[in-house]
C-alpha cells in the first residue's frame, strides 16, 4: 500500500519525508489555499523537492472535458513525469478522462468519489486511481471504509488497472481497515499519519529501557560509549 501526504506545505511535507517512508503528495484546490504563495509556485517547490519517482497528484480546475484535457496536458508538461491529474467524477470529468486515455494519458486520479459506481465509471473511462472520500462519506450516514473496499474489490473482480487511493481520514483505525484489505494507497494529513506509529505504551517501553541502561552504564550513555 503506498502512503502519500495530503498537503501542500512544504515544511509538513519535508518533515513527513525525514521519517516515513512516503511515496508522493496529494493536492487540490483547498490545500492550496491555504499556502501564502500562488499555486503553480506551491506545485513546482514541492516537484523540485520530491524524489523523482514520487507521485504528485494535482487537480484540474476547468469544467468542460476539453478544457480538462487542455489544463492536464499542461500540467503534465510543467510538472513532467509521475504527476497525476486529478479529475472529479462529473459527467465532463468522465468525458475528459476518456479523451487523455485514449491519447495515452494514463495517470489519471479519479476524484471527489462518494459511490463505488462513481469509481467502477471513472475506472472504466481510463482512471488508474480511484479516489473515495473516506470520512466525508461517513459524515453522510455511509461507511467510508466499506466503500473505498467495495470499490477495491470490484476493480479486481473486473480485471481493471485501477487502484483505490483512499482520502479524507479523521484516524489511523480507518487507515489500518484498508491496508488489510489491500487497498493500493491511501493519502492523509500528516497528523493522521504520524497516529499510524504514536503510542503512549512505546514511548513508556523506550523509556524504560533507556534508564535501565543509565543505571547500569551512566546516564547519557549508549552501546558507543559504555
Amino acid at each position: 500500500m503506498l502512503m502519500l501526504i495530503d498537503d501542500a506545505n512544504l515544511d509538513n511535507i519535508r518533515r513527513m519525508y525525514d521519517t516515513f517512508p512516503c511515496d508522493g503528495v496529494t493536492t487540490n484546490p483547498t490545500i492550496l489555499k491555504r499556502e501564502t504563495d500562488k499555486p503553480w509556485d506551491t506545485l513546482l517547490a514541492i516537484r523540485r523537492f520530491l524524489p523523482r519517482n514520487a507521485e504528485l497528484h494535482v487537480q484540474a480546475i476547468s469544467l468542460t472535458a476539453e478544457q480538462i484535457v487542455q489544463e492536464a496536458q499542461y500540467v503534465l508538461k510543467r510538472l513532467g513525469e509521475n504527476t497525476y491529474i486529478k479529475i472529479p467524477v462529473t459527467g465532463e470529468g468522465i468525458k475528459a478522462m476518456r479523451l487523455l486515455s485514449r491519447d495515452g494519458v494514463k495517470k489519471i486520479t479519479a476524484t471527489a468519489i462518494y459511490t463505488a459506481m462513481q469509481a467502477f465509471v471513472a475506472a472504466k473511462a481510463g482512471a488508474r486511481y480511484a479516489a473515495p472520500y473516506v470520512n466525508r462519506i461517513d459524515n453522510l450516514g455511509a461507511d467510508g471504509v466499506q466503500v473505498a473496499r467495495s470499490i477495491h474489490d470490484m476493480f479486481r473482480v473486473h480485471q481493471l488497472e485501477c487502484d483505490v487511493i483512499a482520502a479524507s481520514f479523521k484516524n489511523s483505525q480507518q487507515i489500518l481497515s484498508l491496508c488489510q484489505h489491500g487497498i493500493g494507497a491511501i493519502t492523509a494529513s500528516p497528523d493522521v499519519l504520524v497516529q499510524l506509529l504514536d503510542h503512549e505504551v512505546t514511548d513508556q517501553a523506550v523509556e524504560d529501557f533507556t534508564q535501565d541502561f543509565y543505571d547500569q552504564c551512566g546516564d547519557g550513555k549508549t552501546m558507543l560509549d559504555c
